[in-house]
Order: structure tokens, then sequence, then C-alpha cells
């Protein structure tokens, strides 16, 4: 103390050095193996460049655009109604970047076999570094072969694949890329989309004038909307724009922007339609099945989304052990510790294969695979499901190993906290999800047909998950009225033996320690319970190279 200078009280040490920048592609072995298992291993060198910027320059972005949220403007200072939302500028930087390689159109603009793996891939990269913006782009995304559909919109669809972000308020004709958001849930209604109340009276211009109210209108910044809205002939899809054809505003107020737990980056609203125009998208009436063309994408973009999360946390936490001392030793040298890291790394693996195998079903679909896409239908439910369920505790523990570091805001893991349950209510909460593999399992025969072929397969893998397959067969072999209070579960063993069958098919090292932990019963009910004799160094040097 007597060396140290005046009025200095301590000599900091032990401490460890922030989370540097890092290729997000090179240190993901799970990714990578996953991409190129999925077809799309031409598309690696683009990859490995975007995982690069998302661990150093998107990362860095993140922190101000979360930091600065965004502003709604309802008037101009002359009185003028504009309705805009002022971001922050790394908001659009971000932006900027994701439309240019990809997150949201790489799918479309290219095509091809395995497009939609690559892009699953990008997103994935993406929202580990911020999540916020995810919700743009994956509307964007999943918008485009909904508005394909249309003669008459498809210059949105092909700009909304576009590589070319431009926050402009002009009309869509002016742009080269434009954005999409939704506005589906109302006051009285939420998931139960059918008791909306906003009403579409059909124009003698072809056009529809709506006029009701949304109480979650996403990304409003956007250039259009998909919304749905009662026509004379039922629940109907609509897109309505920002701008006219003529420049002029559509006739929507946002009544202001919603303050939420997390997605601090990204703006949803509540809006009010007066008479605002809207062209019909799919046959009146055929509302919702219009926007389930949308829904196995932007499930597919949950799952990503909260194996991103899992796997960015555990990158959090295994960087803070390796750099700790702790009780004479580094903290990941602790055993418990190491069973803990081992136990997120088991589960950020098991989130990332599955995630990625349901990405190169939907890609396989796209190109014609029936089989294929019916597995997507009923997979991306039972995935949206699990993964985003397991997200907020994963990103828990790795909080809880940074210790009172991990709940400062200066850290990452506390935005990554805010933003996991998200994925889990957006896009239908978690009992939609499960009531809907009971539908797919009763009333849609390819997709039960893909669905039971797919744990048929898993059974062959190993002697745990044909256990549980013979299980399960029987278990839904129930009368369909039984099933529902049971449903969660039966998903949750479902997603179980997927994750299972997909490490094990893939030949991942973490397979056996995935199946004994989670099929088997060696496991507890808490992360950190993984059983003895497996090789924690091992998993942990795989999960991210030191």
């Amino acid at each position: 103390m007597g060396a140290l200078p005046p009025f200095e009280t301590h000599v900091p040490t032990n401490l460890v050095p922030a989370f540097p920048p890092r290729d997000l592609w090179a240190d993901d072995a799970a990714l990578r193996e996953g991409v190129a298992r999925g077809g799309a291993a031409a598309f690696a060198a683009r990859l490995q460049a975007y995982g690069r910027l998302a661990g150093d320059g998107l990362y860095r972005l993140g922190f101000d655009a979360n930091r600065d949220r965004p502003r709604l403007r309802t008037h101009d200072p002359q009185g003028r109604r504009i309705d805009l939302v002022e971001f922050h500028p790394a908001y659009h930087r971000l932006m900027v970047l994701a439309k240019a390689h990809g997150v949201a159109g790489l799918s479309w603009h290219e095509g091809g076999p395995g497009a939609h793996v690559a892009r699953a891939a990008l997103m994935y990269l993406h929202h580990q570094a911020e999540a916020g913006t995810s919700c743009p782009l994956t509307m964007t995304h999943a918008a485009v072969p909904v508005l394909q559909g249309e003669p008459a919109l498809r210059e949105w669809a092909g700009k909304a694949a576009a590589p070319h972000y431009d926050p402009r308020e002009v009309p869509v004709a002016e742009k080269t890329g434009i954005t999409l958001g939704m506005g589906m849930t109302e006051k009285q209604g939420g998931s139960d989309v059918r008791a909306n109340t906003t009403t579409a009276t059909p124009q003698d211009d072809g056009t529809w004038s709506l006029v009701g109210h949304k109480w979650f209108f996403s990304a409003p910044m956007s250039d259009g909307f998909l919304v749905l809205a009662q026509a004379p002939g039922g629940l109907t899809c609509f897109l309505l724009p920002r701008r006219l054809p003529d420049g002029t505003k559509n006739a929507f107020r946002l009544l202001r922007l919603k303050d939420k737990l997390g997605d601090w980056s990204n703006a949803s609203s509540e809006v009010e339609f007066c008479g605002a125009r809207a062209w019909r998208v799919g046959a009146e009436g055929r509302g919702v099945a219009t926007i389930l063309q949308m829904v196995m994408l932007t499930r597919l973009d949950c799952m990503l989304g909260a194996a991103a999360q899992v796997r960015m946390a555990l990158a959090q936490a295994l960087h803070h052990a390796r750099h700790r001392v702790a009780f004479g030793r580094g903290l990941a040298g602790h055993p418990l510790m190491a069973n803990v890291l081992a136990d997120l790394a088991v589960e950020s693996e098991a989130a990332t294969a599955f995630a990625l195998d349901v990405a190169a079903a939907v890609d396989a679909g796209a190109r014609g695979d029936r089989r294929a896409a019916a597995f997507a239908r009923a997979a991306t439910a039972i995935g949206k499901y699990w993964l985003c369920r397991r997200a907020p505790a994963a990103v828990n523990e790795a909080q809880e190993g940074l210790g009172g570091a991990g709940y400062v805001e200066e850290s990452l893991l506390p935005r990554l906290y805010r933003q996991a349950p998200l994925n889990s209510i957006w896009e239908g909460s978690g009992n939609i999800q499960c009531l809907d593999v009971l539908r797919v399992l009763a009333r849609e025969p390819e997709p039960a047909a893909a669905l039971r072929a797919a744990v048929d397969r898993a059974a062959d893998l190993h002697p745990l998950l044909a256990r549980e397959a013979g299980c399960l067969v029987r278990a839904l072999a129930a009368a369909p009225e039984t099933l529902e209070p049971q449903a969660r579960h039966l998903t949750e063993r479902l997603a179980l033996l997927l994750q299972g069958g997909a490490l094990l098919a893939a030949g991942s090292p973490l397979a056996e320690a995935f199946v004994r932990s989670r099929i088997g019963g060696e496991h507890g009910l808490a992360l950190g319970t993984l059983p003895a004799g497996l090789d924690f160094a091992a998993i942990l040097d795989r999960a991210l190279p030191p």
C-alpha cells in the first residue's frame, strides 16, 4: 500500500479483459458443420465475412443502438401529423450491413440450393451481436413469398428481398430496397386474431379502406405492413403502405411506442387506422391462411434467435471463467463451474444443430421436396416452443457465472437476458405452439407423417432414443381430447428427441452427453447437472477455442 500514489486505495488485480472482437463463424464448430450438412458450404466465405463483422463492428454498434432508444415524433414543428420514428445512427448502420449481406433476402435474391440455410446462418450470426434489428429483418424476409403470390405486389416483394436499406420517407417506387412490418394483434383478441374488429371496406380504385386499431404494430418505421382486417367476406390480409404512390402519408396514427422489457433498439407501437388505404393480399376471408405462409419462416427465426442468444451467453461466460481466478485457481478449472459451462455448451450446440437442420428442411421444401416442407411445418412449432423456452434459463445461468458483473449494463448479459423471453411470446406463445403441434398430428396428414418418420430415424440412432420414441408413440395414441392438458410435455419430449437425433446424425462429440442427460434422465432440473465421467475440458474447447 505504501507504494501506491496518493489517494489511490488499491491495485486492481484479477480483472477479466473486455470481451474481444471474435470471428463468430470460425469460433463455432456446430454452426460450420450445420451449414455444410445443410448443403450451404458454397456460402462459407460470405458467412465467415459476416461472422467477423458480427463479432466486432456489429457487436459494438449494438450497444449504441440499445442505449439510445427510438423516439416517436407525431407532429412536425408546424403541427402537421408526421408519425416518424427516430433512431440512433447505429441502428441504421446495423440495418445497412444486415441488408447488404443478405440477412433479410439472401433466400430470395440469390436462391439456389442451400440459400435458406446460409440465410439462417446469417440471421444466427447477426442476432448474437444485436437482436433488436432482427425483428424487421425477419418480417421483411418472411413476407417476400406472400407478396410474390400477388402479381400487383411483386415490386414490393423484389425490393424487400433486395440487399439495400433505405430509411427515407418516400414512396416505394423511389427506393431500391424496403423493409416490412406487421400488425396482427388487437386489444380484445391477442393471439385470437379471429376476434379482430378492424374493418376493411372495398374502394372503387381497387384499394381497401381500413378503420380500427392494432395493439402491437411491429417495426412502425417500415415501408409497408401486413395487417389483418375484417372484410365483407371475413378476416383478410392486407398490405398497408406507409406512403401512398403519390407520396402522401397514409391515414394512420402512431399513438405511442411500447415501453418494453427488451428489444430496445427496435420500435414497437400502437396504431389507429383512420381510413388507411391498403391492397388485399390473398383471397378475401383467407387472412389467417395467407399469414400462415409467413409463420414457418418467422418461427424458424425465433429458433435461430434463441440459439444465438444461448450461444453468445455461453461465449461471454466462458471468456470470463477462463480469465478469472477464484479460490486459488482459474474459475473454469473448478469442477462444478466446468459442469455448468459444459452443460451450457451442450444446450447451445443442440439448439444450433436443430435450428439449422430445420433450416435445411425449409430449403429443401422451397425446392419442391414435399416431405421436407411437411417436416418443417411441424418442426418449427416444436422448435419455437422448446428453444425459446430454454433461452432465458441458459442466459441467466451464464449471467450468474459472471456474478455482479453480469448484472450491470456495461456487460452484454443484461441485454441478452431482457431479450431472451421475447421469442417465446412473439409469433404465438408457448401454448399456441403446442396446440399447433397437436393440430398437425390430428389434422394434417403430411406433416404428421414427416414428424413420425423423423422420430423413427432418431430412434434408430441410440437405445435411449428408441425407448423414448416408443413411449411417445404410445402417449400420442391416446384420445385427442385427453392430449391437450399434456401438450407442453409432449412437445418438449418431441423437441428433445429431435435434438438428440440431430446431434447423433451430425456425429457431434456432444451427442452422448445430450442423450444421457436430457433423454436418459442423468440430469437435474437445473443446468450444471451433467453426469459424471464426461470430458468437460474437451466440451469447452469445442464450444469456444481458447
